[in-house]
């Protein structure tokens, strides 16, 4: 049997990678230097190690805390301080960044002179870590954003909305380990060959259904929502016209429960409540980013205060939470019609 021109046997001879595909996305552009391109590499080869250090976390005794708690107060996994290591020595000598905002660091991470770039990346850099110790899926999220200026970089310099982001992604680290990143253009998904070392591009032009038969939240905290919400979530599971409730499903993870609620459909939420009035989540290196993606998927992302879109908040600290709900549009209009009164 004659093999086909790009596949011989199971092994693709004309594989897309993750950096291939940068290249031809790059073609499309003749004013662009290559320099997100490159930054993106940095990206990737920073998720592989993180991904690497996951998966064998156990025998290299990774598990546990360190002893330390990072910037908003949430205990650092020894996992946590590692990747956090791994990201900011890769994007820094990748000559491509100018500052770096992580959820480890409390303050602006700048990058010598001698090294700097055009791109601020915020990032989380293992997201999910309190379910490192029991084998969870969990990942990291990252966004870019392009500085218009020369000189050094001040801490309001990385106090930008998400509207303003060139890219965004996140990889997850679970049955298998996946990027799934934006660039403004849609979305595409990228998985490891560990045999090769690269992504490869599994999933293209990902879209999210527009509506969905899953719900996503923490319902531990149902006694502290709105009023709103609450019959929101008991419509969920006792629906008024007597049909099939929605499934719930939560993770604890915002990297898996935001993937799956891309892949499947449905909503995922952080909202507000009376003990946390601001939410949870951390805006500039896990709401924006993953907003982002949502909204090129075809879904929206809003904070439930009115129709506020994730990515047209204005950040005033590095650091800053907000209430978050994502997914299928018809699903997110429903959440929305519940927090005016209505349903």
């Amino acid at each position: 049997m004659a093999a086909s021109e790009d596949k011989i046997g199971d092994i693709s001879t004309d594989a897309m990678t993750l950096i291939r595909f940068m290249m031809e996305e790059q073609q499309k552009h003749p004013e662009a230097s290559g320099s997100l391109t490159l930054l993106l590499t940095s990206l990737a080869t920073a998720c592989k190690a993180t991904e690497a250090a996951v998966r064998k976390a156990g025998i290299a005794q990774l598990y546990g805390i360190s002893g330390d708690t990072n910037t908003t107060g949430d205990e650092q996994k020894k996992l946590d301080v590692l990747a956090n290591e791994l990201f900011v020595n890769l994007l820094r000598s990748s000559y491509q960044t100018c500052a770096m905002v992580s959820e480890e660091n409390e303050d602006v991470i700048e990058v010598p002179v001698a090294k700097h770039g055009k791109y601020i990346v915020c990032f989380d850099p293992l997201d999910g870590s309190s379910n490192i110790d029991c084998l969870v899926s969990i990942g990291s999220i990252f966004g870019i954003y392009r500085r218009d200026k020369e000189g050094p970089v001040s801490h309001t310099d990385c106090l930008l909305p998400g509207n303003k982001l060139v890219a965004a992604g996140y990889c997850v680290f679970g049955t298998a380990c996946m990027m799934v990143l934006s660039t403004g253009n849609g979305v595409n998904g990228f998985t490891l060959d560990p045999s090769i070392g690269e992504f490869i591009l599994t999933a293209r032009n990902m879209t999210i259904p527009q509506k969905g038969k899953i719900y996503s939240t923490n319902e531990g905290n149902a006694q502290y929502l709105d009023p709103n919400l609450q019959r929101y979530l008991n419509d969920c599971k006792f629906p008024k016209d007597g049909g099939k409730p929605l499934s719930s499903r939560y993770v604890g993870s915002m990297v898996a429960d935001v993937h799956r609620t891309i892949c499947y459909g449905g909503v995922f939420m952080y909202p507000a409540n009376s003990n946390s009035p601001n939410g949870k989540l951390r805006l500039l290196y896990e709401c924006n980013p993953m907003a982002f993606i949502v909204e090129h998927a075809g879904g929206l992302a809003v904070t439930g205060r009115g129709k506020e879109r994730v990515l047209d908040v204005i950040p005033e600290k590095l650091h800053q939470r907000v209430p978050i709900y994502l997914g299928s549009r018809v699903d997110v209009e429903r959440i929305l019609s519940y927090l005016e009164g209505g349903c």
